[in-house]
């Protein structure tokens, strides 16, 4: 053998009896031009979706615990069809639970983050000439409790096990031919990139851009895992995720992106003294909830201000009672919420060394008549909370306006 590949398989791309033959015939191929081969599997299709729209049907709101045992079972039925279609085509398979390979993570419901991975028993099965067939999504507590890892979690699934595995690569297949300059969706003028940077494909994913999850590159990045983006229909090459390369930051943008399912909460009248705005965000800490930005508007009195925060909406519900609970223990004016609003943002590393970003930014929501509720800015990203029916004509102006449809000559 010479090498190692880790290949994951979206819903998408193991939708149905032929995709899941497809996706085999794809591992056998690469089995037999010389590398072992670990598949990691997501649930078939709309499983997912439809899972919880059954565990609604039951309970207008199931217990984490609960969905997590659900919601796996979904993975639970690809890898074992996997391994069939494999068996049936003449080679060797053997599937297996997060839990069985012993993918521990912490005891967040929903939300799990993976802590370690015993590779042992993989490298047994792959040294006995089998492909190897891991549940994506989902891990195992020490208390031996069922978890999963968020959605999109089966592609941290897959880099988790590249890195500990010590692969020479992880191809991610998916219903997409690679990474867009944003959603081909909503901007029919996205173009395909060829490379991009980690840190760059990092801030695409937490904001919004749906090829990847955030913790997957998280991944890479650290223990400098390859990943292949690419088609699970073609074998024309993707998008190669990477370390950041001489001639990269000659890219003002690299993309732009539309995150959705966001939902605001502002706490009114907030005292201005040191210490409170700690004591708000460690309660909301410790309920799990992942705020995404923050804004403080302080009064002109400067004796009161707004602490205003964006969240999933999933965690609305929950942090609006959080939100109520504060505004009762330190005398809050009150409590605002918006389960309507957007984020659009465009990334480059290139921000690092050129200027003016921000103001076209700016410039191109103003010419669309996009009002601004929020802004939050790193080195390399700028991002506006917009009204949700605002959001995709955001999206195509700041897309427009760094002409991220036209390659540039130096284009990595």
């Amino acid at each position: 053998m010479t090498g190692l590949i880790v290949q994951k398989f979206g819903g998408t791309s193991v939708a149905d009896a032929t995709k899941i033959q497809r996706a085999a015939r794809r591992a056998i191929r690469t089995k037999q031009s010389g590398s072992q081969v670990v598949m990691v599997v997501s649930a078939m299709g709309k499983t997912t979706d439809e899972l919880i729209a059954l565990a609604k049907d039951v309970s207008p709101k199931p217990p984490r615990r609960e969905m997590d045992m659900l919601l796996t079972t979904g993975e639970q039925v690809s890898i074992a069809l996997m391994a069939m279609a494999i068996d049936a085509a003449g080679h060797e398979a053997i599937s297996f639970t997060g839990g069985q390979v012993g993918l521990l993570t912490d005891a967040s419901h929903s939300k799990a983050r993976i802590k370690q991975i015993d590779a042992d028993r993989i490298r047994k099965h792959l040294d006995a000439g089998k492909i190897v067939i891991v549940a994506g999504f989902q891990g195992i507590t020490e208390t031996g409790a069922i978890t999963t890892l968020g959605r999109g979690g089966s592609d941290t699934t897959a880099v988790a096990l590249a890195a500990v595995l010590k692969a020479d690569a992880c191809e991610i297949y998916t219903d997409v031919d690679g990474v867009y300059t944003t959603d081909p969706r909503i901007v029919p003028e996205a173009r395909k990139i060829d490379q991009i940077a980690y840190d760059e494909m990092l801030e695409l994913a937490a904001l919004g851009a749906g090829v990847m999850h955030s913790r997957a590159i998280e991944f890479g990045w650290k223990y400098s895992v390859p990943i292949h983006v690419r088609s699970s229909l073609t074998d024309t090459p993707g998008t190669m995720i990477m370390p950041e390369t001489k001639g990269m930051e000659d890219v003002v943008v690299r993309g732009a992106a539309l995150k959705r399912d966001l939902a605001s909460v502002v706490l009114v009248g907030v005292p201005n003294e040191p210490g409170m705005a700690a004591r708000i965000f460690a309660r909301i800490a410790q309920h799990n909830i992942v705020v995404d930005d923050i804004i403080q508007n302080i009064y002109e009195d400067r004796q009161q201000a707004n602490i205003g925060f964006t969240v999933a909406e999933t965690d609305l519900d929950e942090a609006r009672v959080v939100a109520d609970q504060l505004v009762k223990e330190l005398g809050l004016r009150g409590v605002e919420t918006d389960d309507r609003v957007v984020k659009v943002s465009v990334v480059g590393i290139g921000m690092r060394t050129h200027t003016g970003v921000a103001s076209r930014v700016f410039g191109s929501l103003a010419e669309a008549g996009v009002n601004i509720h929020n802004i939050s800015t790193s080195e390399i990203m700028v991002s506006c909370v917009v009204s949700e029916s605002d959001g995709e004509r955001a999206l195509q102006a700041v897309h427009a306006a760094f002409e991220l449809d036209k390659a540039p000559n130096n284009d990595t």
